[in-house]
C-alpha cells in the first residue's frame, strides 16, 4: 500500500481540477531508466488497467499496474514547496540506493 500525505492528497486534486479531460485519479509506475536504474512516472488516470490495483485516499483514487507493485509496496509520497525545488518527494522502503535528485533508485 503506498500512503499519500496531506500535501500529496492536495497536490493531485489540484492537478485534476486543471486537468482538460476528466480523471479520478492518479496512476504511479516504475519504468527503467533515471541515473540509478529505475525511476517514477505519475499521471492522471480514469479507468483501472488489467492487473491493476486500485486504493482511495481521500476521494482521490491511485492506481499501480502489476509490474510496479513490487517497487513501490509500503512507500510514502509527498509534495513539498521550497526555495530551489518543488514537487514529489518518494520514499521507498524498498529503494536500496537513490540518486542525488531523489527521483530514480535501484
Amino acid at each position: 500500500m503506498i500512503t499519500l500525505t496531506d500535501s500529496a492528497v492536495a497536490a493531485v486534486k489540484a492537478a485534476l481540477s486543471r486537468a482538460s479531460e476528466p480523471a479520478e485519479g492518479f496512476r504511479i509506475m516504475v519504468q527503467t531508466g533515471g541515473c540509478a536504474g529505475f525511476k517514477y512516472a505519475m499521471g492522471l488516470e480514469s479507468v483501472s488497467r488489467e492487473g491493476d490495483v486500485v486504493t482511495e485516499t481521500d476521494g482521490l483514487k491511485l492506481f499501480v499496474d502489476a509490474d510496479s507493485q513490487r517497487h513501490v509496496a509500503g512507500m510514502t509520497i509527498d509534495f513539498v514547496t521550497g526555495l530551489e525545488t518543488s514537487g514529489f518527494v518518494f520514499d521507498n522502503p524498498n529503494a536500496r540506493d537513490k540518486c542525488g535528485c531523489g527521483k530514480s533508485f535501484r
